[in-house]
């Protein structure tokens, strides 16, 4: 099998799993004219359309249905056998993937690595931040072998897991506000609500409880990074609601915030490292206690002893 056969399997699969050619071609990092060609090669190669292309979002054909189940499975067997390879026996492990939750990758990367080369052996480490989303897509597609990540993805099978922290959320005011705190009915008179979009995991964890609490904003500003919502909010701009680790970055960057207790109940995340099971030995537990460690002093630096009381470890 060539590589660039392997490759034109590798597009297949990501355009089926996003619906998308553009979303597929960008979670492999290629142009969509690329992605395109590539499946135009598969369609010359196997004589038969794979992708109907007349509908949005894309729908593969019954052939392109059959050929997206056979790839799953040879792109996997290239994985794991690529990855026994690589961590064989009690030998040095060459070469790390690792996908790291966006609003603490600043934080913890320095210390990761460090970690890896030095205790572990790790030749070469490959690191992406992004949100939880990015990490399941780079987990199923065997293109990371370990996460820190908000989402534990208790549907994937053939995973470990080790427990980070639970973070409560937490108000966050600008500097000078000086209205009521008592609840976000009463916050929202003064400010419009900055939370993260739709298209991010938190975002949609916050939407959601806010629903089922009644709470309707009457305005809304949408980011996808943490720095964004908090630079607007230590501008003025509104109001938000962050757990600690969420904060380090603006804290970091001398952003002034006022932090309340949140005044609803139940609206929490949870930090997890997820690997593939058995395929890192210990390195996985290590970097988990690592991340804990590192989290817990970064929260005490610069967001203080609401952030600590805000966090549950173990």
């Amino acid at each position: 099998m060539t590589p660039r056969l392997i490759r034109s399997l590798e597009v297949l699969v990501a355009v089926a799993e996003t619906g998308q050619m553009r979303m597929g071609a960008k979670l492999l990092g290629l142009s969509q004219p690329a992605a395109s060609q590539h499946i135009a090669n598969l369609e010359k190669e196997f004589g038969t359309r794979l992708v109907d292309r007349s509908t949005r979002p894309a729908r593969l054909t019954h052939a392109g249905l059959r050929l997206h189940n056979r790839a799953q499975k040879i792109l996997n067997a290239l994985s794991d056998m690529e990855s026994e390879m690589r961590h064989i026996g009690q030998a040095s492990i060459n070469v790390l993937r690792v996908g790291i939750q966006a609003s603490i990758a600043t934080t913890i990367t320095p210390s990761l690595i460090a970690l890896a080369q030095e205790q572990f052996g790790v030749e070469d480490i490959i690191l992406h931040a992004g949100q939880s989303g990015d990490h399941e897509h780079l987990l199923r597609t065997k293109q990371a072998d370990l996460a820190i990540t908000s989402n534990p993805f208790l549907d994937m099978d053939g995973l470990e897991r080790h427990h980070i922290m639970k973070e409560a959320y937490l108000l966050v005011l600008p500097p000078d506000y000086a209205g009521p705190t008592d609840s976000l009915e009463a916050v929202q008179e003064y400010l419009p609500l900055i939370r993260f979009g739709d298209t991010t995991n938190a975002g949609r964890q916050i939407a959601q409880h806010l629903r089922r609490l009644r709470f309707e904003p009457k305005k809304v500003i949408q980011a996808d990074r943490s720095s964004m919502v908090t630079s607007s909010v230590a501008a003025g701009q509104g109001f938000s609601l962050l757990t600690p680790t969420l904060l380090i970055d603006g804290m970091v960057e001398d952003m002034r915030m006022s932090l309340r207790v949140l005044p609803v109940t139940g609206l929490s995340r949870t930090l997890t490292v997820v690997a593939r099971k058995g395929e890192l030995r210990e390195l996985p537990a290590k970097i988990a206690e690592l991340t804990t460690r590192e989290l817990t002093r970064k929260i005490e630096e610069f967001v203080g002893g609401i952030g600590l009381e805000a966090v549950t470890l173990g």
